[in-house]
């Protein structure tokens, strides 16, 4: 990455400012902007996330903020209500109170003698999250937004349930908030008022998990703050992005396709990231991207932003399996508008094991297949974070639980963008099913590399509002929705079709196994092929190198620790998936801070014993200085029988080597059609 020192405007930092509230609460926020902002007033640009701004994510924050503002633009960069530094507590994701508090804070920017009364916002996941939903309430100052890694349907396409299947990411990440919400604040900012404040939110806060498991289908507490709701709320120009590796590929075509604003879409091979640090690689000049895309909107000028392509996309090329890559080969595409012309779904009939060709006609036995729990255990992270490498391995091992359907040797090459489409005519065993379905690009010597995936909970077939049972034996025709995907498929590969009854850890299993029988002749997989160019046809590099500011200096004082292990026990059946995320130590030089976290997860199954599966997040937080130290542990395990979900957890806090606080939680919530 190119380090930009030479930016056209000398930038002022504030380390510090509050930001009150209409109900008391001080929020903490860290200013960068032009130093020429005293006299010439500028567009502020915010970002909003619980993720502390002092040390967990200063680094980064170090590298864009003063960047933007190097090119005229005021950056302020907020802890969330109850998070880093700001007061109160945070007791869940994306609530009434977090947004009322944006506006308040977006209506206090516009008033600085420094702004010129226009604002932005800008993120990656929770920010790019709260950005959407800030703009769906159009606060007046709000003139366009950049996000990344977002989603428009909190229910249907987030880390909390896919198809209607619950994901194993409900846990991990609620695990991740629960040990986010319970750090202290730091004393140097807070002064000797930080142990009230860390009391508070320790004495208030509870397992998130809970409150996500109390809400298994798609109600009005998922309907909150999800902009498909009324895409016509959200009505500044949107420049959002997202990565093929992310597990939030989706919600960039679904905003080009719906909102009416001025939209433009980019998504790169990258995963969970923002793209100018997009791993696997190419990394991209994002910054000048998001600097262009603000000066259009807030500063007027004519820079051609509104005229380029709808959608960049990063058409992947074929390459064998692999947990982690550095890079994904492949070349930029454009599209002027989404859906594209250029797109038309094909569909390829099934036959007995095979995907047969379009417009062929096919005849095929029923065929019936029942999975065993370690179909899953290569499948990787739902949103893949690259530390510990957690993309999908070769799915050969997980093909033997599957039934698969193979394509013939390609001829020529074929390209596909968008979202791949099942149609399944499929009968099952017992009252709650699940299907998933893989699609992999089948190398000459037969390795298998996932290419796209979608879960379907049969019992949301119809409705994530109102699931019901399905009737054992009787024929259903279900539609399958994989993610997104730009994939290109060359000669002399195969395309591969794979169905399973279970995907764990991935997913949730149900509560029993489950026989399926799937009826090929009535099925369809359905591609959205789009024409291969000729080379000479292809576009060239469209964006510059990746860009930022010089980074803070940090010091490690630990090493990292990954790991992602695989056990299984052929003695017991027992296996397991366990993930370890260790950050090590380290010394944030500006602040004199030392930080440590770790994360771990832990999955476990016996084979067929469906209520065997057992998930669990413990956190270790950190924080040291000069004789301070504070120290907070969490664990969250979920647990199942065939009718309930069981939630064990606790949470103790250490002031030095005095454990100051402690509490447990042990709920049981009903199974509600999962």
């Amino acid at each position: 990455m190119h380090v930009a020192t030479n930016l056209p405007h000398a930038v002022q930092s504030e380390e510090h400012v509050w930001i009150p509230m209409s109900d008391g609460v001080r929020l903490a926020a860290r200013i960068w902007r032009p130093t020429s902002s005293d006299v010439t007033p500028v567009p502020a640009v915010l970002e909003y996330i619980p993720y502390r701004r002092r040390d967990l994510t200063s680094v980064r924050d170090s590298m864009h903020h003063p960047y933007i503002a190097g090119h005229g633009y005021a950056c302020v960069r907020v802890d969330l209500r109850g998070t880093g530094d700001s007061e109160g507590v945070l007791t869940d994701e994306y609530l009434e109170r977090e947004q009322r508090d944006a506006e308040e804070v977006l209506a206090w920017l516009a008033e600085q003698p420094w702004c010129d009364g226009s604002t932005s916002m800008m993120g990656l996941s929770w920010g790019g999250f709260a950005a959407l939903q800030v703009a769906a309430r159009q606060p007046p100052s709000l003139g366009a937004i950049v996000i990344s890694s977002f989603t428009d349907d909190r229910y249907g396409d987030d880390f909390h349930y896919m198809g209607g299947c619950l994901l194993s990411d409900n846990l991990a990440e609620a695990g991740t908030m629960f040990a986010a919400a319970t750090c202290p604040p730091d004393p140097v900012v807070v002064g000797d008022e930080w142990r009230n404040m860390w009391r508070e939110r320790l004495e208030e806060t509870e397992p998130w998990v809970l409150e996500w498991l109390r809400h298994q289908r798609r109600d009005d507490y998922w309907r909150h703050a999800s902009v498909n709701e009324d895409y016509s709320d959200v009505r500044c120009p949107v420049l959002a992005s997202s990565g093929w590796a992310d597990g939030y590929s989706n919600a960039v075509f679904r905003l080009l396709q719906n909102i009416q604003a001025p939209a433009r879409g980019l998504i790169g091979p990258w995963s969970h990231r923002y793209p100018h640090m997009g791993y696997p690689g190419p990394a991209i000049g994002y910054l000048q991207e998001v600097v262009r895309w603000l000066d259009h909107w807030l500063k007027g000028e004519d820079n051609g932003v509104d005229e380029g392509p709808a959608l960049w996309a990063w058409m992947q090329d074929s390459v064998p399996p692999s947990t982690a890559y550095h890079e994904r080969p492949g070349r930029w595409i454009r599209e002027d508008e989404w859906p594209a012309p250029t797109v038309k779904y094909r569909g390829y009939p099934l036959a007995k094991y095979r995907i047969g060709s379009p417009g062929e006609e096919v005849e095929a036995e029923s065929l019936t297949l029942q999975s065993p729990l370690t179909v899953g255990q290569f499948a990787g992270k739902w949103a893949s974070y690259n530390a510990p490498p957690d993309l999908p391995y070769d799915q050969r091992e997980e093909d033997g639980g599957s039934l698969v359907f193979d394509s013939d040797v390609l001829a020529e090459d074929v390209e596909i963008l968008g979202a791949v489409e099942m149609e399944l005519e499929v009968s099952v065993t017992e009252p709650v099913a699940q299907i998933a379905a893989r699609l992999c690009d089948v190398a000459p010597d037969g390795s298998a590399t996932r290419v796209t995936y979608g879960l379907l909970n049969l019992t949301h077939r119809e409705s994530h509002e109102h699931p019901t049972e399905v009737e054992p034996g009787e024929i259903y025709r279900v539609k399958i929705t994989l993610n997104g995907v730009a994939q290109a498929f060359p000669a002399g590969h195969r395309i591969r079709l794979s169905l399973s009854t279970s995907y764990w850890p991935l997913a949730w299993p149900p509560p029993k196994p489950v026989l399926l029988t799937v009826h090929p002749q009535n099925s369809t997989l359905w591609l959205p092929v789009r024409p291969v160019p000729e080379a000479e046809e292809r576009d060239p590099r469209p964006f510059g190198e990746p860009e930022a500011a010089p980074e803070i200096s940090t010091t490690r004082r630990e090493k990292p620790e990954h790991r992602w292990s695989v056990h299984r026990d052929l003695v017991d059946t027992h296996s397991s998936l366990e993930i370890v995320k260790d950050g090590g130590i380290l010394h944030f030089d500006d602040i004199d801070l030392d930080v440590g976290r770790r994360a771990y997860e832990l999955y476990e199954s016996v084979a067929g014993d469906f209520t065997s599966t057992r998930g669990q997040s413990t956190w270790t937080m950190r924080f040291a200085r000069d004789g301070w130290s504070t120290r907070t542990e969490t664990h969250t395990s979920l647990e199942c029988t065939e009718t309930e979900f069981k939630v064990y957890a606790t949470l103790d806090a250490y002031e030095g080597d005095e454990r100051v606080f402690s509490r447990q939680w042990s709920e049981s919530l009903p199974r509600d059609h999962l």
